[in-house]
């Protein structure tokens, strides 16, 4: 199965859904990853060459998932920008992917609600999106959850490639964001989950199938109960 991801800045992609794909990877799938802006807004320590810094940084903590394609869109300007949706919509059909992972429509970032809209609009009936959770949860209710315990090191340390954005306050956040949703699952102390939203409109109602399968349930009261509570 061909797996598209499709984030709005470099380092999206690491932190909102390289788990994901990372258990889609060793399954077996071809996975495909599209950063859609330049990330040159991105500034947190100054640098007249940001964009093609980030760039590379990018390439590195992707590295074990793959090579990733850089649309080099303004960054923070999607929703202006009168060329986006067609950029969008060609590299999607360039790829004819089975599945895509995009983020949420209802984010806290302008460019991640564009892009979201973007790329609803270009997949119509052609294949499934997947929403990946917004930063911390936020208005955020998960259909899904994939257990990314056996990657979380390797997401940990996707994300610390981007040095440019500091990325020491992304790492921790992910530590509590991740474990609250394997919390949510009543998952063991040491795991972690990523959550997503299945965009359930014919014809892909049930999806199920193609998604990785989710944490091991495990009941509340229970000999090895050794979860959040």
């Amino acid at each position: 199965m061909k797996i598209l991801a499709i984030g709005a800045h470099p380092d999206d992609i690491e932190i909102f859904m390289y788990g994901f794909l990372a258990v889609c990877k060793k399954r077996g799938d071809q996975i495909y990853m599209a950063v859609a802006t330049d990330g040159a807004a991105g500034i947190v320590e100054k640098n007249e060459n940001l964009k093609n810094v980030r760039a590379k940084e990018t390439m590195r903590g992707l590295k074990l998932l793959g090579k990733p394609v850089f649309l080099n869109l303004p960054d923070g300007r999607m929703s202006f920008n009168l060329e986006a949706k067609d950029i969008i919509d060609r590299y999607i059909k360039s790829v004819n992917p089975d599945l895509i992972l995009t983020h949420s429509y209802d984010d806290y970032h302008p460019d991640h609600r564009a892009l979201s809209l973007y790329v609803s609009q270009s997949a119509g009936f052609k294949c499934p999106i997947v929403f990946s959770d917004t930063l911390m949860g936020v208005n955020f209710i998960p259909d899904i959850y994939v257990d990314i315990s056996s990657f979380f090191d390797d997401k940990k340390k996707a994300i610390s490639f981007h040095k440019s954005q500091r990325p020491e306050k992304f790492i921790s956040a992910v530590t509590i964001w991740n474990r609250f949703r394997a919390a949510q699952c009543n998952g063991p102390k040491a795991s972690y989950a990523e959550a997503f939203k299945i965009d359930k409109r014919f014809p892909f109602s049930d999806i199920r199938s193609m998604l990785p399968i989710g944490p091991k349930y495990r009941p509340f009261y229970s000999k090895d109960s050794d979860g959040l509570i």
